[in-house]
């Protein structure tokens, strides 16, 4: 069972179990809200992949469901900025109440949950006051500074969590610690991969959400872009997790049960694919042949980060794994998906 299963993360991961072992029944459960993710309901009926209109907030629609052995839960409200402007019960509702209901549904079921989580849960503050240099094309860390989890590999599962994280990172942190009290109290095999920026082909990338198909898109669709925050010229860094290198893991991570007793793993491409915006954009260029309006827009969010880069040590000595495809190949793997498929993206993108 995935729940957001008809999203970007959750449809390729069903898809690619369905090719990894055609005798996997992969049921999703997602409710359609994000604009594009109906676009996967062929690809997912393709290869024989049941799926259930229902929503996490609901949690007849998951226990109800068909017997599952195994939840992967892709389902979120993923955006940082997400209760800023309003309410945020949307995204307590989603992304607490909804992972709660998904533990409740694998209990029941006596069954496994994989929690996909977020780097998003280390401190906002922290992470800007760690010491760093202006690399040119990019901000970059410099030091280890005194602080626990933190080192030239970037940051580890130890970093600590005192401070404000935004209310996507608190509720994500929260689920985190509903699932370990599952593991302990119920004895319910649970893992839980905190992600940076994962991408790849079929994401709908948003500004707030997805900003590398985004950025990609575009190029292909001759759209002004805006470097937003630290001074407006795009030299904040993220690394990158191609949605193909998470599944690699999460196969090795099934073949480890042992280790299923809610832990937790930073999970990212690390400083070797890592990229910032002004650099992304020179690939974009490369890669489309065409140049596109960029704008300075200095006045930085509060919710934004200057540098995040994983330290995906831990998760790499326990499982034998590492990301096979750098920032060259994601964004030609998103450039050829988008290209190929131009008219059909058009209404998502354009």
């Amino acid at each position: 069972m995935i729940t957001g299963g008809a999203g970007f993360v959750g449809a390729n991961l069903a898809i690619r179990l369905r090719e990894h072992s055609s005798s996997t029944q992969v049921t999703v459960l997602d409710n359609l809200c994000r604009r594009g993710s109906e676009l996967n309901l062929a690809r997912l009926a393709e290869h024989g992949i049941t799926f259930v209109h229902g929503d996490i907030r609901c949690p007849e629609d998951i226990v109800d469901s068909r017997p599952f052995d195994l939840l992967i839960d892709c389902s979120a409200q993923p955006s940082v900025h997400a209760g800023l402007d309003g309410s945020p019960m949307p995204v307590v509702r989603s992304n607490l109440d909804g992972t709660v209901h998904c533990a409740e549904a694998a209990r029941r079921h006596d069954a496994a949950l994989l929690f996909l989580s977020t780097s998003r849960v280390y401190p906002i503050q922290s992470l800007n006051e760690l010491p760093y240099q202006d690399a040119g094309t990019r901000f970059q860390w410099t030091g280890h500074a005194d602080t626990p989890g933190f080192s030239e590999h970037g940051v580890a599962e130890e970093f600590p969590l005192t401070g404000a994280r935004s209310l996507y990172g608190a509720t994500k942190l929260a689920s985190e610690l509903v699932l370990q009290e599952y593991a302990y109290s119920y004895q319910m095999p649970v893992l839980i991969n905190r992600c940076g920026i994962l991408t790849g082909p079929w994401q709908m990338g948003k500004v707030d959400q997805g900003v590398i198909t985004y950025w990609i898109a575009s190029h292909l669709f001759g759209r002004g872009l805006r470097y937003t925050g630290f001074g407006g010229d795009g030299k904040q860094v993220r690394d990158l997790l191609h949605v193909d290198d998470l599944f690699d893991l999460i196969v090795a991570q099934i073949g480890k049960p042992d280790l299923w007793d809610g832990r937790v793993y930073n999970v990212g491409g690390g400083n070797d694919v890592s990229t910032s915006l002004c650099e992304l954009t020179e690939r974009c260029r490369e890669v489309s042949g065409s140049v596109v309006p960029v704008e300075p827009s200095p006045e930085t969010s509060s919710v934004d980060l200057r540098i995040y880069v994983s330290d995906s040590r831990r998760v790499s000595d326990e499982f034998g794994w590492r990301p096979q495809r750098g920032v060259g190949t994601i964004v030609e793997d998103i450039w050829d998906w988008m290209a190929a498929r131009r008219e059909l993206l058009a209404p998502v993108f354009g």
